[in-house]
C-alpha cells in the first residue's frame, strides 16, 4: 500500500465577496418584501461576507461545475499539468443537473485532452469527504498515481427569490402572512458558493508544504435519526420523505419542494453530540492523543456552533485549546462540500504549518447525521 500525500491545494471563490447589507440585492426580495429573519439569522451565524455566483439582477455568473474546473486549474504547475490526471473526484450537494454526473461536467469544462477515471459523490457536506476518501484510496491502493478531489457548492442559484415567490403568493391567497417557512428561509442566509480543490499524490514534494493523509473515517448515524435538512421532497409527520416524484407537477412550486430545507430543532438536539461521539471512536480506533493535535479545522454551518462544539469535544476528553482551531466561516460563509477544502488550502499557503505538526478536519452533515474526520501529518 501506498503512503498518499496532499501535494497542492487550490481554492476559486467566485466574483466578490458580499456583505451582509447586499445579499437581497443578489438573492431577490420574496413577495417583493425584505425578509424579517434574516437579521437574526445573520447574527447568530456570525457570517460577515459570502460569495455568490450571481450578479445583481439574481442572474447567474458561473454554472458549479465552472467554480469546480477554475479550482482544479490551481493545482496545474510545470510539475502538474491538466494532462497528468489520472482521477478526477468531485463533491458537491449542488449540481447544475441531475444527469450527466457533475465530475463529467467539470471534465468537459477542464477541457483534457484524453479519457481519465471520475468520480462524483453527492449529498451534503460530507459528499466534499468522500470524493477526497476515492481518491485517498486510489491512490493508496496503488490503482492511481495521483487524484484531484474536489469539493464545491453554486448554492445561490436554489435561493434567489423566484425560487420561492410561489410559496409566498400561495399563503398570501390564504390570508396567511406571505412570507416562507422559516425551515425553508434558513438557508438562504447561511449558504455560499465555491470549490475547493485537492491533489493527491503516491509522494511528498520537495521544497514544498505536503501533508501526509494518515486516515479518513466516517460515520452515519441515519440508523437512529430522521432527516434534519432536505431538498427534493417534504417531511411528513412521522418523519418520513416524500419525494418530490410522488407529488403532481404543479405542487413543486408551491411547496418549494427544491428548496432545501432545515429541521432545526434537530440541528440543536445531534448536530454536536454525535459529532463529538464519531471523533472520539476514531480516537479510540487510532489511539490518538488529543495533546499531540496541532491544528483542528472543523466545519461548521454557522458561529453558532462554535462554542459549543469545542465543549462537547472536551466532554470527550478531547479539549484544543482555541489557538489551535482554524475558522474562515465569517469571511467565506458556508461553502458545503467545499469548506473543509477551503479552510485546508488557506491553512496550508498560510505559512503557519511546521514540520511533524498534526492537522485534524472534522465535517459533520446534518442531512441525517453523518461524520467524517481525517488526520494528516505535515512532512
Amino acid at each position: 500500500m501506498n503512503d498518499v500525500f496532499i501535494t497542492k491545494a487550490s481554492t476559486y471563490l467566485p466574483n466578490d465577496p458580499v456583505s451582509n447589507d447586499e445579499m437581497e440585492s443578489y438573492l431577490g426580495l420574496v413577495n417583493d418584501t425584505p425578509s424579517k429573519a434574516r437579521a437574526l439569522i445573520l447574527r447568530n451565524n456570525q457570517i460577515k461576507t459570502r460569495y455568490y455566483a450571481l450578479d445583481k439582477n439574481s442572474q447567474p455568473t458561473h454554472t458549479n461545475a465552472q467554480i469546480t474546473a477554475r479550482a482544479v486549474e490551481g493545482l496545474f504547475d510545470e510539475n502538474f499539468t491538466k494532462d497528468d490526471i489520472q482521477l478526477l473526484s468531485c463533491g458537491t450537494t449542488s449540481a447544475d443537473q441531475i444527469q450527466p454526473s457533475h465530475a463529467s461536467m467539470v471534465h468537459g469544462e477542464l477541457n483534457v485532452g484524453k479519457s481519465i477515471e471520475i468520480n462524483t459523490s453527492t449529498g451534503l457536506c460530507n459528499s466534499g469527504m468522500n470524493a477526497f476518501n476515492y481518491g485517498f484510496l486510489s491512490v493508496k491502493a496503488g490503482v492511481r498515481d495521483n487524484a484531484v478531489c474536489v469539493g464545491s457548492e453554486r448554492f445561490s442559484a436554489w435561493m434567489t427569490a423566484d425560487k420561492f415567490n410561489h410559496e409566498a403568493e400561495n399563503l398570501k391567497l390564504l390570508e396567511e402572512r406571505p412570507i416562507i417557512a422559516f425551515k425553508r428561509e434558513f438557508l438562504r442566509w447561511m449558504l455560499s458558493d465555491g470549490a475547493g480543490a485537492l491533489l493527491l499524490e503516491n509522494k511528498p514534494r520537495e521544497n514544498s508544504i505536503s501533508l501526509k493523509v494518515e486516515f479518513i473515517d466516517f460515520y452515519s448515524y441515519a440508523h437512529e435519526i430522521e432527516a434534519c435538512m432536505y431538498s427534493g421532497c417534504e417531511k411528513q409527520e412521522d418523519g418520513s420523505l416524500k419525494s418530490w416524484a410522488d407529488y403532481p407537477s404543479d405542487e413543486w412550486l408551491k411547496q418549494s419542494l427544491f428548496a432545501l430545507k432545515q429541521d432545526t430543532k434537530l440541528l440543536d438536539q445531534y448536530i454536536l453530540v454525535k459529532g463529538a461521539e464519531s471523533l472520539r471512536a476514531s480516537f479510540d480506533k487510532h489511539k490518538l492523543d488529543p495533546e499531540k493535535i496541532d491544528h483542528v479545522l472543523a466545519h461548521i454551518s454557522s458561529g453558532y456552533f462554535k462554542n459549543g462544539l469545542k465543549e462537547e469535544f472536551a466532554k470527550k476528553g478531547m479539549d484544543f485549546p482555541w489557538e489551535k482551531w482554524y475558522y474562515n466561516l465569517s469571511e467565506v460563509g458556508n461553502i458545503g462540500a467545499g469548506s473543509i477544502f477551503i479552510a485546508l488550502e488557506e491553512l496550508m499557503n498560510s505559512g503557519k504549518l511546521k514540520k511533524g505538526e498534526k492537522v485534524l478536519l472534522c465535517v459533520p452533515e446534518s442531512g441525517r447525521f453523518a461524520y467524517s474526520c481525517a488526520l494528516l501529518t505535515v512532512c
